[in-house]
């Protein structure tokens, strides 16, 4: 298989347009056969493929502008290196223009495209890098659509602002075009967090203390591999946004009994669960596919907490029907649009559409009242989702409050004092995508105790 870097990031992107796949599931397969030559060329390839998803539709509208054929009849590989050749050229200032054309054209070779294909790829990067120096300069961003100039899709560009208004609008898809922080949890069962502060200092990596939550540690420069970091292995940490160790907070004060994570995908939450709970509670994580259950396994066995996480490979509703057990407080991290986290997932922007949010909360709903079930009289039941879209969060939860009288809406009794002002004053926590959080949304409900 290639080991080119350019050819392996047209390679994803043909494959994520192609299957509408979730790209990282597809770079990871893609990395992990091809093996490039050293960890560069990885980033390198990382760094294309989410950078030409993240300013896609700006990408199209400069080719466009300078190309006799229309790019929305362009061939899939053509289209792709395209975008990744005029990437480099608007956005990667330490590629040499030459090289970055260059290097796109041999990978376009390298597929063995015919030669009147490669040389009409070769002559429209090189004539838009002749311009390189009044690109974007030259385009008048006031003629040019907002939504356009900020690689959004119209729809999601307007409900925001509609809902935001046009400046809070355009601050949220800026936020998304840059690249998020790797944020860690740090086990502090194992070391306090100012010695894994230490620990990375001393390995050259820079790290300070996360802004909200007491196991919070950002690596604002580090693009590296996670298994590389130090204390990896003996499970010093979890990577794991601010907003996502929050919502695990949610369910406190946490007593004896078990829990339940009746989403619980690769684990982040699961295993923060086992860390908060007495030691003689244990937490029930389910998940029904076979990759993630692996993973999950993976985790909770490198954070040495396999004894108080019970994994099991099923979905909620076959649980549910299987088991006369009642939980002391269960968490319904429901899937979801993902609309709040588009700047660590680019590709989730061009993959959803509006009517997929009415999708979503029909299964969400169902998730609801399967886990509503399993709770036992005066226990928590938290519902989050990674989106800030309410057809998804208020609106789900006000049609379950209706359907379940039993269940009131609660504000988290003990919270980091700095996420306070995330909880409003119906107790929702809602989070909006910034510099430092992603975008959440959480509901703490209570089942009366008759």
């Amino acid at each position: 298989m290639q080991t080119n870097p350019r050819h392996l990031a047209i390679t994803i992107l043909c494959q994520r347009q192609e299957t509408g796949q979730a790209v990282d599931l597809i770079r990871d397969n893609i990395l992990n056969k091809a093996m490039p030559a050293n960890a560069k060329d990885s980033q390198l390839v990382t760094a294309l493929v989410y950078g030409v998803l993240r300013w896609q539709r700006y990408l199209d509208a400069i080719l466009q502008d300078f190309s006799s054929h229309p790019v929305s009849k362009m061939k899939n590989l053509t289209l792709q290196a395209l975008r990744v050749g005029l990437f480099q050229l608007c956005f990667m200032d330490r590629i040499p223009p030459s090289a970055a054309v260059n290097e796109t054209v041999k990978a376009l070779k390298e597929s063995r495209q015919p030669k009147w294909l490669t040389g009409f790829v070769n002559g429209l990067l090189r004539n838009i890098a002749r311009q390189a120096e009044t690109l974007p300069g030259s385009w008048d961003h006031k003629l040019m659509p907002t939504a356009v100039r900020l690689s959004h899709p119209d729809w999601l560009y307007q409900r925001w602002r509609a809902r935001y208004g046009e400046n809070e609008a355009i601050r949220i898809c800026t936020t998304n075009n840059h690249q998020a922080p790797l944020v860690l949890r740090v086990n502090t069962k194992l070391l306090p967090r100012e010695d894994f502060i230490q620990e990375l200092e001393k390995n050259g990596i820079a790290a300070r203390p996360g802004i909200y939550c007491p196991e919070a540690v950002v690596l604002p420069d580090y693009r590296g591999d996670i298994a590389g970091l130090p204390g990896y292995g003996r499970g010093t940490f979890m990577v794991q946004d601010e907003g996502a160790q929050l919502i695990s907070l949610l369910l406190g004060p946490f007593g004896p009994g078990k829990h339940l994570d009746a989403c619980a995908g690769l684990g982040g939450k699961t295993v923060h669960l086992a860390q908060l709970i007495p030691e003689d509670s244990q937490v029930v994580a389910i998940e029904p596919s076979p990759l993630r259950f692996k993973l999950l396994q993976e985790n909770a066995n490198r954070m040495g907490l396999a004894d108080r996480i019970i994994c099991r490979q099923t979905g909620l509703a076959d649980f549910q029907d299987k088991t006369d057990e009642n939980f002391a407080a269960i968490l319904v991290d429901a899937p979801c649009s993902g609309l709040g986290v588009i700047r660590r997932h680019p590709d989730i922007r061009w993959n959803r559409r509006p009517d997929d949010l009415q999708r979503y909360q029909a299964a969400q709903l169902a998730l609801l009242f399967q886990a509503a079930a399993l709770l036992a009289p005066g226990g928590v039941l938290v519902y989050a989702t990674c989106s800030i879209e309410p057809e998804e969060n208020e609106v789900v939860v006000a049609q379950f409050l209706a359907a379940q009288p039993q269940f009131a809406l609660s504000s988290p009794p003990f919270f980091p004092p700095a996420a306070q002002r995330f909880v409003n004053n119906k107790g929702f926590f809602q989070t909006r995508p910034d510099e430092t959080l992603d975008g959440f949304f959480a509901a703490r409900l209570v089942r009366s105790k008759g």
